[in-house]
């Protein structure tokens, strides 16, 4: 048995493993909700895109703006700012997504449910949801938790001063896990050695499978399998984006401007954490728990790397590809034995506040993937226009991060809420509006097509073929 709690049931399907298969002994809720039965709570009445008009936008911004500085005993927040942690979990709820085959992203709430909310690179979210909840049930039907968290991630950027080109609400809860998602066939997670995806032998990712490892968002930050290779980080990097439908240069602006904020957690040897979903039931959907007193503020294991990228970590600045380009980096491991990559004789104004106390200093630190953007011809390129000119990282950024959290919403005219952008994006899939035929058009077109010669069959066929290229999962 792993650290998650996964058991050694070899009973597989053609998605893999299952939920049960993961964590046998967690509580078997679908019973509730068997002989047809629907999860959902809102009942056949409830119209979320009409809820979600009603919902009191610019209060729940300001709550939101609020939360970010509300530091929690039960969960204190790194330097006073929960806007990394937000950040962090809408980039994991939105992060998924695959343009293969639409599956995935954040367009329900998935998060909440297993596999996602026990997925080590989403190690610890279950705290930034629960700081959320008490918003969600102020809101209550008026905002689903889909929503909130992608917005959460806006406000959380804003009120570090960062740029966002808009929101669009209207992405509606499920109320359990979906089933019918392939991550994977391995039996193991990443942090239990599962296999790196792509190498010398396997060239490309199996369809349509968009990370590196079982269990993360899109590669693993130490390198490919854990081995420091730069160059083949950047190969994963522009393997795993492009399957969500991100060019090098939105690889780049999302690269820099995420890790603009907040720092990673690997402050002592990883103990034996419990994911929410090996936890009892008691725990309430809690996980990743130690029996130490000391939580949060320099003591957390999450990744096992260790340290902040900017010398100023909760506010927004071009000092993360600064840094990267300023220093030369050695390879080190973090207290958890992780390995990363700190900067040669750091200046004092470039190191970052320690997390634990303000009024020291400790040096940044880049991981792997990271550096895949100083070694990478192409990422180089890129990386060094942008920190040459801030207010085009400022856009590449803004623009990035508004298609990472709505590509999988489908057509703008889903999108709902007073700050959806005015402009059109092409990966909107936009159709021109046309001009509906009038009644005698569309006689005229019967006739034709009744005169045509074609079969029954072969019309049926045709209209099937149309009409069935749509698909659910992202609504293209």
């Amino acid at each position: 048995m792993g650290p998650n709690g996964g058991g050694e049931v070899k009973a597989r399907s053609l998605l893999g493993r299952t939920n049960k298969d993961w964590w046998p002994d967690a509580l078997p809720i679908d019973m509730l909700h068997q002989h047809g039965v629907s999860p959902d709570p809102m009942g056949d009445e409830y119209d979320y895109a009409e809820a979600f008009q009603q919902l009191d936008y610019a209060a729940l911004k300001a709550d939101l703006t609020a939360l970010m500085t509300d530091s929690k005993a039960w969960w204190p927040a790194d330097y006073g700012h929960y806007g990394p942690f937000m950040i962090r979990m809408a980039w994991h709820a939105a992060g998924t997504y695959r343009v293969t085959d639409g599956r995935g992203g954040s367009s329900s709430g998935q998060q909440r449910f297993e596999p996602l909310n026990s997925w080590p690179d989403n190690g610890n979210l279950d705290k930034a949801r629960r700081l959320l909840w008490p918003l969600k049930q102020k809101y209550g039907k008026n905002i689903s938790w889909a929503d909130l968290f992608i917005l959460a991630g806006n406000v959380a950027i804003e009120s570090m001063g960062g740029p966002v080109f808009g929101f669009a609400g209207g992405r509606k809860d499920v109320f359990a896990s979906e089933g019918d998602t392939f991550w994977g066939a391995e039996e193991l997670w990443v942090n239990e050695g599962a296999q790196t995806r792509i190498s010398e032998d396997m060239p490309e990712l199996e369809g349509p499978l968009a990370a590196i490892q079982m269990g993360l968002i899109y590669v693993n930050p130490e390198g490919p399998g854990g081995e420091p290779d730069a160059l083949k980080s950047a190969r994963d990097m522009k393997a795993t984006f492009q399957r969500m439908a991100m060019n090098s240069e939105e690889t780049v602006a999302l690269t820099a401007g995420g890790h603009a904020f907040g720092k990673a957690h690997g402050a002592k040897a990883a103990p034996h954490f419990k994911s929410p979903s090996s936890e009892s039931v008691h725990m309430q959907g809690l996980g990743w728990l130690t029996d130490s007193e000391e939580i949060g503020q320099g003591h957390i294991t999450t990744s096992g790397i260790e340290g902040a990228w900017s010398n100023n970590p909760t506010k927004w600045t071009g000092d993360y590809l600064r840094l990267l380009f300023k220093y030369e980096y050695e390879l080190t491991e973090s207290p958890a034995g992780a390995k990363q990559w700190q900067p040669v004789n750091p200046e004092p104004e470039d190191m970052a506040p320690d997390a634990r106390d303000p009024s020291k200093r400790v040096p940044t630190m880049m991981t792997t993937a990271d550096m895949a953007l100083k070694v990478d011809p192409e990422f180089r390129e890129i990386a060094l226009r942008f920190r040459d000119d801030q207010s085009a990282l400022d856009d590449a950024f803004a623009r990035a991060w508004f298609k990472l959290t709505h590509r999988d919403m489908g057509p703008r005219v889903r999108y709902l809420g007073p700050e959806v952008p005015e402009e059109t994006l092409i990966w909107q899939d936009p159709v021109p509006e046309g001009t509906a035929p009038s009644d005698a058009d569309a006689a005229a077109f019967k006739d034709a097509v009744l005169s045509s010669g074609l079969t029954i069959g072969q019309l049926v066929k045709t209209a099937w073929a149309s009409a069935s290229s749509y698909r659910r999962s992202d609504h293209r």
